[in-house]
């Protein structure tokens, strides 16, 4: 029995693949945990209080002269402690939630020196 030249070439294509795939294993997309920014101004300083209060490392990048300070806005600066906190304790429940005015983003919301953590930083 004769093996068709295309049956060889789509085996060669398949064998070729999974070697690559193998050695190059796609990684799960990051996520980040932002402010709802039509949320409350009262909730979102709470959160951004409650936050800042779990560890001091939360919020250390939003402080005055760091790297995340600027813009200088409770959304911003909720956004980045709601990150920070979410990444840090995720893999022990953390929820992206805070009340409900937080979300995931699956774009990058670093900018300039600003930069969030993700899990796989």
């Amino acid at each position: 029995m004769r093996t068709s030249p295309i049956f060889v070439l789509a085996f060669l294509v398949s064998a070729l693949l999974v070697a690559v795939i193998s050695q190059n294993p796609v990684e799960a997309a990051s996520e980040w945990c932002v402010a709802d920014r039509q949320a409350p101004k009262e909730k979102l300083e709470a959160a951004l209080n409650w936050a800042c209060g779990q560890r001091a490392d939360v919020c250390l990048n939003v402080q005055q002269g760091q790297p995340c300070y600027l813009p200088n806005t409770l959304e911003d600066h909720a956004s980045y402690a709601f990150n920070s906190y979410y990444q840090k304790f995720k893999s022990q429940g953390a929820l992206c939630n805070f009340g409900g005015i937080a979300k995931i983003a699956n774009i990058d919301p670093s900018y300039g020196s600003c930069k969030y953590d993700t899990a796989m930083a």
